[in-house]
């Protein structure tokens, strides 16, 4: 019985042994693997190392490599920057660099941004946009080809000549339209805006304050008849006539006299016809009477 206990006693002593020898082995094998891991990491670490920076991250940030010139060091950060797309691993969070062509993207097959001399379209950067598509310089994508849009035409205006409405027979009327959409780089260009047609209107005299203003420096450079042509420049170098009394005086008379002259010529014209009257009737010869013996 005691022997047996003694032999138990071996066998157990013999496999702590063995578990501890096993223990001292795995710890030098991630020693060698990672000879400066160090367990107070800054910046998001879980673990790090001295030469290499991040080599795990804590939870819900994403790992990615910098690049230090020939040099790789692992960095922690909350989202992947320009140029890399996230991707989430039961182990590991990892950042993934895009597309050579796409300045950033969603994921491996979907760019959301193209790098210069590039066109975005449909999560694709391309060279040159499809058939009825064109490129926009300023977004760097492909959009649809916008054609000119105007609106109805407004009624005609009235008829004019020379900017007055009156004075005239034959003038120009107008009618404009608006641009409700203008054309993109490949679009149709916009019809024209604005027609001008020949009108012809009842003449009739302007009214006053209708006249324009060289129609109002005419009347006063030509003076009327009956009126003295005898003119006083006044301050802008126009004409104006001005008469005294005793033109007027003069004028009144000679009206006078013109109206006295007209009532005797009729006077004497109306004594001149009953005189060719009286004389005909005189002159007239009267009738022969026969006489029968």
């Amino acid at each position: 019985m005691h022997l047996r206990l003694i032999s138990w006693f071996f066998i157990i002593l013999n496999f702590m042994e063995y578990i501890g020898s096993q223990n001292a082995s795995r710890g030098r094998r991630q020693r060698r693997m990672h000879p400066n891991v160090s367990q107070g990491c800054q910046g998001g670490c879980a673990t790090c190392s001295d030469y290499n920076g991040c080599l795990s991250c804590k939870p819900r940030l994403f790992f990615v490599l910098e690049r230090i010139g020939m040099k790789q060091i692992g960095v922690c950060l909350s989202s992947c920057p320009s140029g890399y797309y996230g991707t989430r691993y039961p182990d590991i969070n990892k950042c993934t660099k895009c597309k050579a062509d796409c300045d950033t993207c969603f994921n491996k097959n979907f760019c959301t941004k193209c790098k210069s001399g590039f066109y975005l379209h449909l999560g694709k950067c391309l060279d040159n946009c499809p058939e009825g598509l064109e490129a926009n310089n300023h977004t760097m994508e492909c959009v649809n080809i916008v054609h000119c849009e105007v609106s109805e035409w407004n009624p005609w205006s009235p008829c004019t000549k020379k900017g007055k409405t009156c004075g005239f027979k034959r003038g120009t009327e107008t009618r404009v339209r608006e641009i409700m959409q203008h054309p993109s780089a490949k679009g149709n260009l916009c019809p024209p805006t604005n027609e001008t047609r020949k009108c012809t209107v009842q003449r009739k005299k302007c009214q006053k304050g209708e006249r324009g203003k060289k129609g109002r420096e005419r009347k006063r450079k030509k003076p009327n008849k009956g009126e003295s042509k005898e003119a006083i420049p006044d301050s802008k170098g126009l004409e104006s006539s001005k008469e005294t009394p005793e033109q007027r005086e003069n004028k009144q008379q000679q009206k006078k006299r013109k109206v006295q002259d007209k009532q005797q010529k009729s006077g004497i014209e109306v004594t001149l016809a009953e005189g060719l009257t009286s004389v005909s009737q005189r002159t007239q010869p009267t009738p022969c009477r026969r006489r029968y013996l």
